[in-house]
């Protein structure tokens, strides 16, 4: 499908953005790569815990929990590209969270009147939000759903499906509007706080490990 390269590009800047100084640059590209094959084609259809998508947030989260617990167990180990492969993995679902839900429409509507933050002012982690009746992400509607994002066919099906669809609600690129900045500072701010939750429940050697060089270093507030 000619969407996944787009994707996969987009996953792998999120990543590189938001880990670009806090690892090894060996480590950085074990974790990009891991992210990114979560978006292959066998990957799309019938995993929806990896996507975030058709309301799977219990079976997403508790991905993501075994990615955690995967990441220490190989690290005790002493694999490291093990662990990587794991954040990569971990990361990916995150990250998902905020371009296949409606997240970053909840948190808009919650500002006052008039305002409009920019978009590297989300908030991704308002736990009134992730836990509002309102939260919901996209559904497949087979096999039109994944019609829609076929070149030739997208511009005909996509007007004609339901509004929770997973087609009409994506922000999974730039192509989607200005909502898509929105998605994609969340996402970097939350691939942070993930690798923040991982380090400081590490124990040093493995903190070590994982990080991939002798001494930990910042993560950089900079995006570009």
């Amino acid at each position: 499908m000619a969407l996944i390269p787009v994707l996969q590009a987009v996953h792998a800047d999120i990543t590189r953005r938001a880990l670009a100084t806090a690892v090894s640059p060996q480590a950085l590209e074990a974790v990009i790569a891991a992210n990114v094959r979560v978006d292959d084609l066998w990957n799309q259809l019938g995993h929806d815990e990896l996507h975030f998508d058709n309301n799977a947030f219990g079976r997403s989260h508790a991905h993501m929990d075994a990615q955690r617990a995967r990441l220490v167990a190989a690290l005790q180990r002493g694999e490291a590209p093990g662990a990587w492969q794991a954040f990569g993995r971990l990361t990916h679902t995150a990250q998902d969270f905020y371009a296949h839900s409606n997240y970053v429409d909840l948190w808009l509507s919650c500002q006052p009147l008039g305002m409009v933050p920019a978009p590297a002012e989300i908030d991704p982690l308002d736990d009134a939000l992730i836990e509002n009746l309102a939260l919901r992400s996209g559904k497949s509607y087979l096999p039109f759903g994944a019609l829609s994002f076929v070149p030739i066919l997208g511009p005909v099906i996509l007007p004609l499906m339901p509004r929770d669809s997973h087609a009409r609600m994506n922000l999974d690129s730039a192509e989607r509007g200005p909502m898509f900045q929105y998605a994609f500072h969340a996402a970097i701010k939350r691939t942070r706080h993930e690798y923040e939750i991982v380090t400081r429940n590490l124990a040093e050697p493995l903190r070590t490990r994982f990080l991939g060089f002798p001494e930990a270093r910042p993560v950089s507030d900079a995006v570009n």
